[in-house]
């Protein structure tokens, strides 16, 4: 009897075995320009502002408003999938976490969330459902800074840090596949949390550990060059902010963000208020920024019961009626792969050949873009170094230019007292990327061989860049 019921159970595990190793495969990873292309390829989505702001009439809440605020009585994500579908859109986006810090999950990591308000449903399950359904793609919002949770900058711990990577981890882990992270509140004017404060690097290795195809984007990453990917996957343009896309120069994967309405979350007088004319969101917008290879992601905002109302409704609908995908657009060119690892050379100490007035050489690594080092006109062959405090590990040096007149130009290292040689470069354009076999040393420079006018360099990176 013993070695027929050992028979069994060995029968039973092999009959099982498939299942569980099926759950544990994970999708093999494309490669990122594929999933580029791809999101590019989708043009056009719903951004869903929905959170405890809905019922604040406030986009930034208290931080301390209670969970029993939240309270969608009619809430119905399969309204938001057939209006996102009316409007031929390919796919949502919604705000698990604003800045306020309520979570819109079943989430394990603080109290304050979903399940301790009245409604007491996960809507973040509810809405991949719905989206699902009707066979949209499934993107997901967070934000990085937390008022709610003193997430926020100069008062951030190593536990705030575990417990981002820990909801993220249960949005990545619980909701099926997630196209996109959308990720809000991070080194932006207004956040004010570096991403050496929240490590970027940590966090994106594990959003790609987690989900390999997940493509992650960071709304704030407008401060960075527009030729170039920093802290992101996709560059983004937030239009209400004042940014938008060049769409004759534009050559990266990009996203454009807009709402339907005068706020991103739902106000008192939006029923009665016009919401943006269809026409001009398809003639204006979305048709000239698919053609700059931008999706375009339009923020329509649910009202208190859960419901989108009804003139935001009938706009997406004739917005479908005038604009249709045509499909993928045409391929992307080539792009360096983003810069996600700290710069090691902001704010060390610097040095320079003469420097023309008071542009010196400390506004050349002040971590602002709209500053810069210029060389003095009068120098022949002007040159500009970082020094470290002490010798660094590094393998990779961006160079941000102010203006485009650099033709040729050297990159050294100094290790133990002696200069050697690391990259040379010509021309490359405003954004000059260099990746390189790891070295140590106690200092790096630029020597700059031809040029069309003084050189003058907004921003010199260095990092160490995980491989």
């Amino acid at each position: 009897m013993k070695n027929v019921f050992f028979l069994r159970l060995a029968l039973g595990m092999l009959l099982t075995m498939p299942a569980m190793l099926k759950a544990q495969v994970k999708p093999t990873a494309k490669p990122l320009a594929t999933l580029q292309q791809e999101f590019v390829d989708l043009r056009f989505g719903m951004f869903i502002h929905f959170n405890i702001p809905t019922f604040a009439n406030q986009d930034w809440p208290d931080p301390d408003a209670p969970a029993s605020l939240f309270n969608p009585k009619k809430l119905d994500c399969n309204q938001w999938a057939a209006t996102a579908k009316a409007a031929n859109m390919t796919y949502g986006c919604l705000t698990t976490k604003h800045h306020s810090g309520f979570c819109i999950w079943d989430t394990k990591t603080t109290d304050y969330n979903v399940m301790n308000s009245p409604y007491k449903k996960d809507v973040v399950k509810e809405y991949v459902n719905a989206f699902r359904a009707k066979g949209l793609k499934v993107m997901l919002y967070y934000s990085i800074l937390d008022t709610h949770h003193k997430l926020r900058p100069r008062d951030i711990t190593r536990k705030h840090i575990e417990m981002v990577k820990e909801q993220l981890t249960e949005l990545l882990t619980n909701y099926g596949e997630i196209s996109a992270l959308i990720i809000d509140g991070w080194d932006a004017p207004w956040s004010r949390i570096s991403y050496d404060e929240i490590p970027f690097e940590e966090v994106y290795r594990l959003i790609k550990t987690l989900q390999p195809n997940c493509l992650v984007m960071d709304l704030n990453a407008a401060k960075y060059p527009t030729e170039a990917l920093f802290y992101t996957d996709i560059k983004s343009y937030e239009q209400g902010a004042g940014q938008h896309i060049s769409k004759d120069a534009n050559r990266l994967p990009a996203l454009s963000c807009l709402p339907i309405n005068s706020a991103w979350f739902w106000k008192t007088d939006f029923p009665t208020t016009p919401v943006k004319d269809p026409a001009k969101l398809v003639d204006d917008i979305l048709v000239p920024l698919n053609k700059a290879w931008c999706n375009f992601i339009l923020n329509v905002a649910p009202n208190r019961d859960g419901l989108i109302d009804p003139n935001a409704v009938k706009a997406l609908e004739e917005v479908g009626k005038r604009w249709k995908n045509a499909g993928p657009l045409p391929a992307l060119t080539p792009a360096e792969a983003p810069i996600i690892s700290s710069n090691i050379a902001k704010f060390q100490r610097s040095n320079s050949s003469w420097s023309n007035d008071m542009n010196i050489m400390d506004f050349g690594n002040d971590d602002r873009f709209g500053s810069s080092w210029q060389s003095n006109p009068e120098v022949k062959q002007p040159w500009y170094e970082i020094i470290f405090d002490k010798d660094k590990r590094f393998n990779m040096i961006t160079i941000v230019e102010d203006g485009n007149n650099i033709k040729k130009y050297r990159l050294e290292y100094n290790e133990n007292g002696v200069w050697k040689p690391l990259a040379k470069g010509e021309g490359g354009g405003r954004v000059k990327i260099h990746r390189f076999d790891a070295v140590w040393g106690g200092k790096v420079r630029i020597l700059f061989d031809e040029f069309s006018d003084a050189p003058a360099i907004s921003e010199f990176g260095v990092y160490d860049e995980r491989r």
